[in-house]
């Protein structure tokens, strides 16, 4: 028995080791799971090293390239062969690039690297001990997909509600308040009440995005009553935390740069170019194929650095203010903008501050705007040391030209002391000079004396003049009046609406735009959509349409797998559809003309939802409404047409057809001449056959009588529409409404002296009408007497009484120095009485 006890031995201890090895791996897993974890047993000090030890390996690990396919249009010949090889590429051999199942986990996990492994497992092991940065890292890690993580979003979310019942975190209340909203990667059931209660929990907590999101929810009824107040308390906390982030920098504050953009307007729309709202109608961007309207934007800088090389002071202005303000594909080039600034101004002083000689009135003034932006750069701190002396040197040379920017600049200086004695009242003189040229920022900050000193009525006109150019500011200051009824009647909804504007205006505060708009240019839809998404629960329509259209193109419309019946068919995503009708509607609410349309395309062909014909027709008709969709006009013939939601009538069918013509005459011609032929071959038919429907009957068409005035207000009324419709050219020296500084307003000139050489021409055409008419008349009067007295005259020599002349009541002639017939002395003259 003992020797075969001792053969028995190796056997218990292999079972033993099985077993002590499953257990660790179950209390492993327990613990990665935070069960079983008493608080007597964690160790904080080992959770803090474990952390930093991860981070330290994750700083390591180089972030994931951009896929081969990506990569935008280039200008010249072989960046432009490059781009359309692709395109061509794609469309015959691959059918598009890949398209990604956007919104899912991947459910076989990818393979970690090395360093990543070992990082997670070190966050793992800090997450044990409870640490809440490794605990935040990993849910950030699991959703974002940081440090080429693969996306996890069940991981995700069980992490950032780990991190939510331990601690309170607002930032990780607000993800859980999301995921519940959006139900994203199937991580958990969509619950609108949760998600307002973890947005609630989260806003009241201090997050900015919580607050955005539980407001927008309060001011548009969604999963919970409308209510004014609590959207006006949630909207004016976000705007104190943007006012308090934009005074916050350097002098004049931070810049508020507008990172967000409408995606669908680079493919022309919605419905594509010619057919969308934004690129149709009155605004489509009309311009010959020489214009820059048809041009990159390498192209146009490159032609403005040309230009400028040969000192044409314009070019040279618009390449610096573009460096310095940068675009949407361009990044602020700080030192560049000083270059050209610097160029710029050497135009019109030379280097030890005189001025040149023969210098043009455009230079002058450019020059003046010049200084104003280095005395501002250097006043700031912005792509060089900051120097206040230097930045008053070249205020003065600005301010002695009247350029407004320096005026404010300087006041900036005597408000604050920067460099001067402070004086509130030298300020206040200059901010009242660049007041008085429209500057908005001069604008707020008079208003903001005056209010100081309990003036409101006034700074309440200077905070209007200021918000009509969107300032920030302006529309803080009107908000908290209007919230307080200070000066204006007292409205929540107006409130509610300044205080969203605010909160909206300071992107950088509460949305990821710029990493949205980054990722959708390097072809990462995940990344841009969870990004555009989060954005779209804050209220940002802009942000919602963006997550609706990438909902709604992540397949091709017409692809490979579609025309060939037995390739094999990937079932489409309900729930994708159903968010993009959800974010369609969303966007359509805050007055998005092909939002809404959309909306109407999804209700009609059941999309995220069951057919409901009859709520198509009736977002066609709120579209149509606004007289700006020909598309959505367009649909609401066809089913006038086709009695689809609506009552069959051929004449309606005309008569909408008609006005999608008629708003969009150039992309809608053909598509609505197609569509009459058809239509009129069908109610002549109907006529033929005595058919039911009411056929197309032709309108009389009633000729207006112009009055002399409605012709003038006409013709006026068109020179200014035409003045809209003139494109100036991408970089001419004008400002958006935005422009927190001012409008250059070189064309404004132009455009008010055509006007004057207008109406003087006007005047002397209508003198000179009235001259021709006034000559004519008199003319006619006098032919009119001279026949009288011919008339006459043959009368007197045919020897008719002048009694029967007096019966038939005409005048006698006159007969100059003779005496009349009925004179007593007549028989006296006959007989030769004169000479008597």
């Amino acid at each position: 028995m003992r020797p075969q006890l001792q053969r028995l031995v190796p056997l218990l201890f292999v079972f033993l080791s099985l077993f002590l090895c499953v257990s660790s791996g179950q209390t492993r897993e327990a613990w990665k799971s935070g069960w079983g974890n008493v608080e007597g047993d964690v160790n904080p000090d080992q959770g803090v090293l474990a952390f930093d030890d991860a981070m330290a390996l994750l700083h390591t690990i180089k972030p994931a390239a951009a896929p081969w396919w990506n990569f935008d249009k280039k200008s010249g010949i072989l960046g432009t062969s490059a781009y359309y090889a692709k395109e061509v590429f794609f469309l015959l051999f691959m059918n598009g690039p890949p398209q990604q199942e956007l919104l899912t986990t991947n459910p076989q996990p990818k393979k970690l690297g090395h360093s990543l492994s070992q990082a997670v497992d070190l966050l793992e092991e800090a997450a044990a001990q409870k640490n809440p940065d490794a605990i935040f890292t990993l849910a950030e890690m699991n959703f974002y997909g940081n440090y080429t993580h693969p996306r996890n979003y069940s991981e995700s979310f069980r992490r950032y509600h780990e991190l939510a019942t331990l601690n309170g975190n607002a930032s990780a209340q607000h993800m859980v308040g999301f995921m519940h909203a959006t139900g994203i990667g199937g991580a958990v059931k969509q619950d609108q009440s949760k998600a307002m209660l973890y947005y609630t929990l989260g806003a009241e907590g201090g997050d900015v995005r919580s607050e955005m999101a539980v407001a927008y929810r309060h001011s548009a009824g969604i999963s919970t009553p409308r209510n004014c107040d609590e959207a006006v308390h949630f909207y004016k906390a976000a705007a104190e935390k943007a006012i308090a982030y934009m005074r916050s920098g350097p002098p004049g504050g931070h810049s508020m740069p507008r990172e967000s953009y409408n995606i669908a307007d680079d493919q022309g729309g919605v419905y594509g170019e010619g057919a969308s709202t934004s690129s149709s109608g009155p605004n489509a961007k009309v311009a010959s194929a020489q214009s820059d309207a048809f041009s990159s934007l390498d192209d146009v800088f490159e032609y403005m650095d040309l230009q400028a090389r040969k000192g044409d002071a314009r070019a040279t202005f618009n390449l610096a203010k573009l460096n310095y303000d940068g675009a949407r594909t361009l990044k602020r080039d700080l030192p560049a903008a000083k270059k050209r600034f610097l160029e710029l101004a050497r135009m019109y002083w030379t280097k030890d501050g005189k001025i040149n000689a023969n210098v043009s009135p455009t230079t002058e003034k450019l020059a003046a705007k010049a200084a104003g932006y280095l005395g501002r750069m250097f006043l700031r701190g912005e792509g060089m040391p900051q120097s206040f002396e230097i930045a008053r040197t070249w205020f003065r040379r600005g301010m002695e030209l009247g350029d407004a920017l320096s005026q404010y600049s300087m006041g900036i200086m005597y408000l604050k002391g920067l460099g001067v004695p402070q004086d509130a009242v030298k300020a206040a003189e200059l901010f009242g000079a660049a007041a008085d040229q429209d500057l908005a920022v001069a604008q707020v900050r008079l208003g903001a004396l005056f209010l100081d000193q309990g003036d409101i009525a006034i700074a309440a006109k200077y905070f209007e003049l200021a918000a009509r150019h969107g300032h920030l500011e302006a529309f803080y200051y009107l908000a908290e009046m209007t919230n307080n009824g200070i000066a204006r009647t007292k409205s929540c909804p107006l409130a509610a609406t300044y205080y969203k504007i605010v909160a909206e205006k300071a992107e950088l505060v509460s949305t990821s735009f710029p990493e949205a708009n980054e990722a959708y240019a390097n072809g990462d839809l995940e990344t841009a959509l969870v990004s555009y998404m989060m954005a779209a629960e804050q209220g940002f329509e802009v942000a919602q349409a963006n997550v609706a259209y990438l909902l709604d193109q992540v397949k091709p419309r017409f692809t490979l797998d579609s025309l060939v019946p037995f390739m094999k068919q990937k079932p489409s995503l309900a729930s994708d559809a159903f968010l993009a009708l959800v974010y369609w509607t969303r966007s359509a609410e805050q007055k998005n003309v092909d939002a809404m349309v959309k909306m109407g395309d999804y209700y009609l062909m059941g999309l995220g939802t069951h057919p409901d014909s009859e709520k198509a027709v009736a977002c066609y008709t709120a579209a149509a409404e606004t007289m700006r969709s020909a598309q959505a006009m367009w649909n609401l013939g066809w089913m006038h047409e086709n009695g689809i939601g609506i009552d069959q009538d051929f004449h309606l069918a005309k008569r909408h057809y008609d006005l999608a013509l008629e708003t969009n005459p150039r992309e809608a011609y053909l598509p609505v001449i197609l569509a009459l032929y058809k239509l009129r071959i069908r109610s002549w038919w109907n006529t033929f056959t005595n058919g039911n429907i009411k056929s197309i009957q032709e309108e009389p068409v009633v000729k207006k009588q112009w009055t002399l005035s409605e012709w003038l207000n006409a013709f006026l009324e068109a020179e200014l529409a035409g003045w809209d419709e003139y494109e100036p050219d991408d970089f001419d020296d004008t400002h958006t409404a935005g422009d927190d500084y001012y409008g250059d307003g070189y064309h404004g000139d132009d455009i008010d002296s055509d006007i004057l050489e207008s109406l003087i021409i006007l005047a002397l055409s209508g003198a000179l009408a009235f001259l021709l008419y006034y000559r004519t008349q008199r003319q006619r009067r006098q032919e009119e007497e001279r026949r009288q007295q011919q008339e006459q005259q043959q009368q007197l020599n045919q020897g008719m009484p002048v009694q029967q002349q007096q019966a038939e009541g005409q005048p006698p002639p006159d007969r100059g120095l003779f005496p009349n017939p009925n004179d007593p002395d007549f028989m006296n003259w006959v007989a030769g009485g004169v000479g008597h």
